[in-house]
């Protein structure tokens, strides 16, 4: 892999990962179009960690009280918000560990990931338009942080778009829009975090595998992550998904064409 395409690559994943437009597909749809090594899963779990710096840096304030809410118990709104983090990461964790290898071969298809791109992006309109929008993060409760959590482990399919489909689950149990956004920003670092640490010995048993476009990759996708969760944040207090949908809807249009005439 050259710096090149691993800086093209690291900005997609930091762009991809917040925004609802899944950074996964992405991924694997660059280095299909343009004819380049595909870099496996292995490559972007290592940008998802630049996404999962993004997510501590931006929110660090935030990590400290949810942190020190959980260690109190349930008897503040920081410390329900951080055992609903910790009980809706399960199934997402369980589920990528199981279907791990579906996830390096069977799930990395265009033609699959076309399909979900558009697919998902019209149930991510349809709860954008229907969803009531009254809750914000200290009315959450544990019901709607299990359902976040079980839709998450659809995200192991590119296309699907973790932060699309969290995003999803939660305007259609009735959160607000940037409650949604914001519980799917924090909810993503347990996940990427356990992601990467079961892929740290493949990843170090690979002779040169930690070199500059390596490096390159994380940084850039650690800088694009932030200023795109920044971006979404502000977007979405006077504005719907509605681009986001549409760009999928393209994207996979153009993608399930080339599939067909190629």
């Amino acid at each position: 892999m050259t710096l090149l395409q691993a800086v093209v690559l690291g900005l997609f994943q930091g762009l991809g990962e917040f925004l609802p437009i899944s950074s996964s597909a992405h991924l694997v749809l660059i280095p299909w179009l343009f004819g380049w090594p595909d870099p496996g899963l292995t490559f972007d779990i290592a940008l998802h960690w630049g996404t999962l710096i993004s997510v501590i840096v931006f929110f660090w304030r935030d990590w400290i009280k949810l942190l020190q809410g959980g260690l109190k118990g349930l008897s503040t709104v920081e410390g329900k918000l951080f055992w609903f983090i910790v009980a809706a990461s399960i199934p997402g964790a369980g589920i990528g560990f199981l279907l791990e290898h579906k996830a390096e071969t069977v799930f990395r298809s265009p033609a699959l990931i076309a399909g979900m791109l558009m697919f998902m992006g019209l149930i991510l309109l349809l709860a954008d338009r229907k969803g009531v929008k009254k809750t914000d993060l200290a009315h959450m409760n544990f019901s709607t942080s299990l359902l976040i959590g079980f839709s998450q482990a659809l995200a192991i399919i590119p296309g699907v778009s973790r932060s699309g489909v969290t995003m999803t689950a939660g305007l259609f149990a009735g959160l607000q829009r940037e409650t949604a956004a914001r519980f799917s920003f924090l909810l993503s670092a347990p996940i990427i975090l356990g992601a990467g640490v079961l892929k740290i010995p493949k990843l170090l048993a690979q002779p040169g595998a930690i070199n500059t476009p390596f490096v390159a990759g994380i940084i850039v996708s650690a800088v694009s992550g932030f200023f795109s969760i920044k971006v979404l944040l502000n977007y979405i207090q006077t504005h719907d998904f509605t681009p986001f949908v549409w760009y999928r809807f393209a994207v996979g249009a153009l993608v399930m064409a080339l599939v067909c005439f190629r």
